[in-house]
């Protein structure tokens, strides 16, 4: 038996009952179709085609109604959700903040490392980053999966540090802006890190107009086994513990590493 995964694709707006509305009718649905994982975008429950104050002024406590009703989405559907949700830093910013939800608790956190100043953007002027700290892993019928958001995507040493904490399944929740060859770096590097870690990847994206999409579940080898195109849909996979052996044996590149990541303190 394996892990029955969905990876969900809409458009969050800045309506957040209405991008509540929209979670639960798409995971509802993944749940029908065999789901017992659900991984969201990023900022699913509240997002602003241009990042401003409203992103902070939005902000929740984790113990806030938008978790809250993450949450008893996760009770009512029995599936473990992965999402991104904006959360007050306490010092009048944000944290970009991913929450795994299971059985209505929330068992993991992740905040941002790497905030997307880059391509005209500059998150940071908004965001706090996350500290680097050791990788809360979500268990889900016998796969560990780690969590990591978006610009995260660009930093290899995220996901080998995951990787290396025991995760073989990496969740990645994003709203990868719309740029030249932004499409092309997205899909490209999924697979990177998937071929180069030898593990899963569920990477769910923002729908047009605020991501590019194509958010795909990549297994070990580097297959894109269920994606999505730019609009709004869900793409589900079976996750198989065969699989992840099999490619291992053929692609032993993890046996034979000679470095190990390490932080980097910042100035």
């Amino acid at each position: 038996m394996g892990l029955h995964a969905a990876v969900i694709q809409f458009a969050p707006t800045t309506e957040k009952q209405q991008n509540l509305a929209t979670i639960r009718r798409l995971v509802t649905a993944a749940a029908d179709q065999g789901a017992r994982l659900a991984v969201l975008p990023e900022y699913a429950t509240f997002t602003n085609p241009t990042m401003d104050r409203s992103f902070v002024d939005s902000a929740e406590p984790l113990d806030g109604p938008s978790v809250t009703a993450l949450r008893e989405l996760s009770e009512d559907t029995g599936v473990t959700l992965i999402a991104g949700v904006n959360e007050p830093d306490g010092q009048g910013r944000m944290y970009n903040t991913l929450v795994g939800i299971q059985r209505a608790e929330i068992v993991a956190t992740y905040r941002k490392l790497h905030l997307y100043d880059a391509f005209g953007t500059k998150e940071s002027q908004w965001v706090t980053p996350g500290d680097v700290t050791p990788p809360e892993l979500i268990q889900v019928e016998g796969f560990k999966i780690g969590m990591q958001t978006c610009y995260d995507l660009r930093f290899p040493e995220v996901s080998r540090m995951l990787l290396d904490a025991g995760a073989d399944v990496l969740a990645l929740p994003a709203e990868w802006v719309p740029g030249p060859l932004k499409e092309f770096h997205w899909t490209t590097l999924l697979r990177a890190r998937a071929i180069e870690n030898t593990v899963y990847v569920l990477a769910a994206d923002q729908s047009a107009p605020t991501g590019v999409g194509h958010s795909a579940i990549i297994d070990p080898m580097g297959i894109a086994v269920a994606m999505i195109g730019d609009e709004e849909g869900i793409a589900r996979a079976e996750l198989t513990r065969k699989r992840i052996d099999a490619v291992r044996t053929t692609n032993p590149a993890l046996q034979g590493r000679r470095f190990a990541v390490a932080s980097k303190r910042l100035a």
